[in-house]
């Protein structure tokens, strides 16, 4: 019994350690030798529990994806809503795993490599989500929901990952409390204007 308690304990450090890796690094920059360092293990004990890179990064998504508590994938009932629920979802609980979208959005990756298939999910159902919500009478019937979901993820995103750009424009970081709350009543209202 204390072996699979010690596997499964290994198992975690290896995942929490390539998870601070690869969010930090992306794909390319991260380093098995870096992980084991992390990780305080040797890097053939994580070629014994992964198959290589690959592996270990769909696992690690995996992870993070299961750690994530549902309730912040189910949208608002009301459309107005969702560009500010997301938001708040994007800055309390995903900001890692933005940067790590950041990298693999100017890096080179092999197919497969990043948990496509479940963030693939998530998006789609976001989409279906907009689409019942039309035929329900929330959202314009001119507006595609697939094209409403990428401005959606956009608007959500495009601050917190773009420090710069965002101070240089508005004055603030995206940390800063004042912006989140100025960008999360400005979401708000552009969302009541679309959704009205």
């Amino acid at each position: 019994m204390g072996e699979i308690r010690n596997a499964e304990r290994t198992r975690r450090k290896i995942l929490d350690a390539a998870r601070e890796e690869f969010f930090e690094k992306g794909y390319n920059g991260a380093r098995i030798e870096s992980i084991a360092k992390r990780a305080g293990l040797n890097k053939q004990l994580i070629y014994h529990y992964f198959k290589g890179k690959e592996h270990l990064i769909n696992e690690t998504i995996d992870d993070f994806a299961g750690s994530v508590s549902s309730g912040n994938f189910i949208l608002p009932a009301n459309p107005k809503h969702t560009a500010e629920f997301r938001f708040k979802v994007n800055v309390e609980h995903l900001m890692d795993f933005l940067k790590f979208t950041a990298w693999e959005a100017i890096d080179s990756i092999p197919e497969n490599s990043n948990g496509e298939e479940r963030r693939k999910l998530v998006l789609q159902s976001y989409v279906e989500d907009m689409r019942s919500k039309q035929d329900m009478g929330l959202v314009p019937k001119e507006l595609d929901p697939s094209l409403i979901t990428l401005m959606m993820s956009s608007l959500t995103i495009y601050p917190l990952l773009y420090e710069n750009v965002t101070r240089m424009i508005t004055g603030y970081k995206p940390e800063d409390p004042e912006f989140q709350e100025k960008w999360t009543d400005f979401l708000r209202l552009i969302s009541e204007r679309i959704f009205d």
